[in-house]
């Protein structure tokens, strides 16, 4: 009787794709269209994704919609594991460097998630890390009071450019690659974040 209310427990975590809840969610916090066994990432399970490009493609894709009690301005389809970094990060550090700014910060606005391409779009290149659903990139914080800290109109803005240089920094390490302006010319309006895997957990922040 015991083992058979650990599997009804632990089924419906598995049926969700990506494994048992976090550590520093509340039991009581757990709500309807969770994923990742964590409370804090809202959205759908998606399932596999397949590509006939060598090296697209994702195992076990979610679609998130929410993170933290932010919400993505559209619905990003990437691993599990991608998702819970996001999800980390934008309760540790981003609502904490955004503080009460136009009242907190209520949306990342999605510039780009999972799509089956190479990086930068450049011919020959090595399939970028959105291809395998481990890359999202953003370009603005959204706040509650309707105005945004926006990478096209602040990045040299006075307080809300320093702002997102301090998102910027605080995102080396939660994720492998970060790039923004300045970085390589093809990421001027928006960040790129990654969860690549590389050897020695080599990390690549511009």
């Amino acid at each position: 009787m015991k083992l058979s209310l650990f599997a009804l427990a632990v089924i419906p975590l598995v049926i969700a794709g990506c494994g048992f809840l976090g550590g520093g969610q509340r039991q009581d916090e757990v709500s309807r269209g969770s994923l990742c066994g964590v409370p804090g990432i809202q959205g759908d399970t998606v399932g596999l994704v397949t590509s006939e490009t060598r090296g697209c493609g994702i195992a076990q894709a979610v679609r998130v919609t929410a993170v933290g009690g932010v919400s993505l301005s559209q619905g990003a389809v990437m691993e599990c594991s991608t998702a819970q970094v996001l999800n980390s990060w934008v309760n540790n550090d981003v609502k904490r460097i955004i503080g009460r700014t136009g009242g907190g910060v209520s949306e990342l606005k999605v510039a780009a998630h999972y799509v089956c391409r190479t990086r930068n779009h450049k011919r020959g290149a090595r399939i970028s890390e959105h291809g395998k659903g481990r890359a999202i990139d953003i370009s603005a914080f959204n706040l509650a009071d309707g105005s945004s800290i926006s990478l096209p109109k602040d990045w040299n803005n006075g307080k809300r450019g320093r702002m997102l240089r301090e998102i910027r920094d605080s995102a080396c390490g939660p994720f492998a690659t970060v790039l923004g302006p300045g970085s390589d010319g093809y990421h001027e309006d928006h960040f790129h974040f990654d969860t690549a895997q590389r050897d020695n957990n080599y990390l690549y922040c511009r």
